[in-house]
Formats: C-alpha cells, structure tokens, sequence
C-alpha cells in the first residue's frame, strides 16, 4: 500500500510561495531530503549537501500538511525526483484536492507522475562547485546537472498541467547559456521562462535583481523575484 511506504522529509512547513508563477502563495512545503546535484550556491544544504530528517509513512506526510488551511502544496527538496515514491505521494495530496507543485532540476523522469504546476530549474554552470568542500563533488555535479531527455519529458508530458522554468542567474552572461538550453528543449514559450538572482541575502539579490530585471526586459522572460528571501533571510522552515 502506497501509504506505508517511506520518503525521507527534511521539513514540512507553511509559508507562502517565495519563487514563480505563484509568488506570494500561501503554501505548505514538503522538504524531500537527499540530491543527486551538489550546487555550489545551494542554500538548504540540510537537505543536499548534509541530508537529514527522518523516513515518514505517506499518510503521516499526508496528515502534517492537512493540518494546515493551505490548499496548495509544493514538494521541494533537495530533490524530490529521486524519491521512488513521489509519484504515489502526489496522487495521495490530489485525492485530498490539494493543488500540487513540484520543484526539480529536470534530471529524473518519473512516466506516472501528474502535476498541477512542474517547477523546473535546470541547473547552469553556475552551480558546479569547483571550489565547495575542495570539488570533491564538481565532476559528478558537472556530468549531471543536464538531462536534455528528460528536460523533454517534462516540456511535453500530457500529465503535467502547467509548467515553469526558472534560471539562477549568477552573472549577467549567464543568460547565454539559458537562451542555448531552451533551443536544445524546444517548445518553451518566453511567458513560462523565469531568470533569478543568485543569492542568499535580500541585498545580494536585490543588487544582482537590478541587472536581471534588464535581461527580462530584453528577451521577454519573467523577473523571478525570491520573497521568501526578502522577508524572512535564508532561514529553514520559511
């Protein structure tokens, strides 16, 4: 029974929605725990770089997020694709008529997953930490962050109601290599792309906002604001 089964959750929590087409949304977030990536700028590394949490049954899941009023649910992680359950997990918050977001890097397909919005950040050579934790994990990181296959499935399946796709933008040439990356997955109208700043700090992101701001303004893309970062800092369980 899809009920007892387990996926490791790093947080749930209710806020609202910091990032894209459903800003300012209240929300409860399932923090899956555990990724395939190691970003260099990644700012919940409880749930990456140093997963925890604890192995929780569906229904438990289930259960913690109706306690709240929110008819929107966001499965984040981490990475929320490699769970081998997510699929059953969404088709549980669906029978409860919860709206559901789910937030990836487009690097693993799942054929029976049915979302109410696909939030897919395909990870730019930004994120590859040359640098973090002596590189240790730069080459795995690299030879992963992109899965044109998979990033297809998701421009494309009929199961997949509404989609965004949001870029983290480090520097001002970063826009380059998304224009090349929306070539290779094709079909992906302006409307649908969203270019954020990189950082963790409302000032860090409201400098490098500025510049992003030009860019969308020029390619026709969305300025993907970070609120939760605005009002609450890079703070877990917000």
């Amino acid at each position: 029974m899809p009920g007892r089964c387990k996926v490791k959750i790093a947080e749930i929590f209710y806020s609202v929605q910091g990032e894209g087409k459903l800003a300012g949304v209240p929300s409860v977030f399932v923090r899956t725990s555990g990724c395939n990536l190691r970003c260099t700028w990644c700012d919940t590394p409880y749930a990456s770089w140093n997963p925890g949490g604890e192995d929780l049954p569906l229904e438990d899941i289930v259960a913690r997020v109706l306690r709240f009023s929110a008819r929107h649910v966001v499965l984040t992680g981490g990475e929320p694709m490699i769970q081998p359950q997510v699929a059953d997990l969404v088709a549980l918050l669906h029978q409860r008529g919860l709206h559901v977001t789910l937030e990836t890097a487009g690097t693993v397909w799942r054929a029976d997953l049915a979302l109410d919005l696909a939030s897919i950040s395909p990870k730019l050579a930004n994120s590859t930490p040359w640098q973090r934790e002596g590189g240790r994990f730069a080459h795995s990181h690299e030879a992963g962050r992109i899965a044109l296959d998979v990033l297809r499935h998701f421009a494309t399946a009929p199961t997949i109601a509404e989609r965004q796709w949001k870029f983290v933008l480090s520097v001002p040439d970063d826009v380059a290599e998304v224009q090349q990356l929306l070539a290779a997955i094709g079909g992906i109208a302006p409307h649908d792309v969203l270019l954020m700043p990189e950082g963790i700090t409302h000032e860090a992101v409201t400098e490098k906002g500025r510049w992003v701001a030009e860019l969308c303004k020029q390619h026709g893309y969305r300025f993907g604001a970070r609120l939760h970062i605005s009002l609450y800092g890079n703070t877990a369980g917000t």
